[in-house]
């Protein structure tokens, strides 16, 4: 199979979707492999390592396209990429395509098969290519919090872990999963007063088990929502329903009612996010203030750490890539339902029904499009 890997276009985005060694190993499998060039520069790969694993680079973004069969990415396809969209192409990237319509219809209409790695899922419901950026994301978003809450990032100028005899910062958590675990290991770390709210009681009680330091769990409702955010310096949104739209469990009339310089970073924007204030920000422009709170909502939060997020992406996609490019499409989506869960869209067709719900549109079981 021959595999392009574009450089990816999205604001400050530096990740690859391949190291070279994960090249490398695809080649040695007898596959050719077209990485545009500079692609890997921004993570500290250039374009010398890719051509010592075997690897052929390709002048222009379109080529990386045009000439390969899959496409390995690490961001949604941007408008602008619209074009290169095709029929025998087959696109393996994130999607979160709940919150994408645009999209959805430009696939759609492309007949492009497309893969999300947010939506591939294990049998026990663990997300394997979503979880590493996941950890990525909820680790930096308490670094984010703390800078913000600086005097100089706009906030209330209090130190995430306080000092003897001065109280440390409040951290409010929304969900218990990947990201708002990872958040809470860093802002315990670092000495903050960390409740995490989530609906599932035995997840509640396992962090509880397994995290040490100044941590509070609660069960998460309308009211005790509302309640923590009041108190909070620094909320963080971890909501994830997978592939869906996320809910918006924190309203408008509760960010009011939250102490000014306060700061809110909502990682589940990538899925429209579950603050109600939420917008879709930039690296290059990465807050805005609604009501004296700060909101960062950047949506490609690991592109900030390329270097470590490049390896733990490709560590994890790699082995589905040399599944895909091994047994082809069908056989192996037929052969692996973690991978078939992946599949948003084939033939012109929306095949992931929490996509499809989103947009009260038809959802077409993949088995019958095979």
């Amino acid at each position: 199979m021959i595999i392009g890997i574009p450089k990816e276009i999205k604001d400050n985005e530096y990740r690859v979707s391949l190291t070279p060694a994960g090249a490398h190993t695809l080649v040695q499998a007898g596959h050719r492999v077209l990485i545009e060039t500079g692609a890997g520069q921004g993570s500290g790969f250039p374009d010398g390592e890719y051509i010592a694993a075997g690897a052929q680079t390709v002048p222009t973004h379109a080529d990386a396209f045009e000439q390969a069969e899959m496409v390995m990415k690490v961001k949604e396809p941007l408008p602008q990429e619209y074009d290169l969209l095709a029929e025998d192409l087959l696109l393996f990237t994130y999607l979160h395509l709940a919150a994408e319509e645009e999209l959805t219809h430009a696939l759609m209409e492309s007949g492009t098969t497309a893969i999300a790695y947010e939506t591939v899922q294990l049998p026990d419901r663990s997300l394997p290519l979503l979880t590493p950026m996941s950890e990525v994301a909820g680790r930096m978003s308490i670094q984010v919090a703390a800078h913000y809450l600086e005097k100089m990032g706009g906030g209330r100028g209090k130190l995430l872990g306080g000092v003897p005899g001065v109280l440390p910062a409040d951290v409010v958590i929304i969900g218990g999963g990947t990201v708002g675990s990872n958040a809470a290991q860093v802002a315990l770390g670092m000495g903050a007063s960390v409740l995490i709210l989530d609906v599932d009681a035995d997840r509640l009680r396992y962090l509880s088990e397994v995290l040490h330091g100044n941590l509070m769990t609660l069960a998460s409702n309308p009211l005790n929502i509302g309640e923590a955010v009041k108190r909070a310096d620094v909320v963080i949104g971890a909501v994830l329903l997978p592939g869906a739209k996320a809910p918006r469990l924190v309203s408008r009339e509760m960010v009011k009612t939250m102490k000014l310089g306060a700061v809110i970073v909502d990682v589940a924007v990538d899925q429209g996010g579950c603050v109600e204030t939420t917008r879709p920000t930039s690296h290059s422009d990465p807050v805005f203030v609604v009501d004296g709170v700060i909101h960062y909502c950047v949506a490609n939060m690991p592109g900030a750490v390329p270097r470590t997020s490049t390896y733990a992406l490709s560590n994890a996609t790699l082995p589905y890539a040399i599944k895909l490019a091994n047994k082809g499409f069908a056989s192996a989506v037929k052969e692996d339902p973690a991978l078939a869960a992946g599949v948003n869209l084939h033939s012109g067709y929306i095949t992931c029904p929490a996509v499809a719900e989103s947009f009260a549109m038809e959802c077409r079981p993949l088995d019958t499009l095979l």
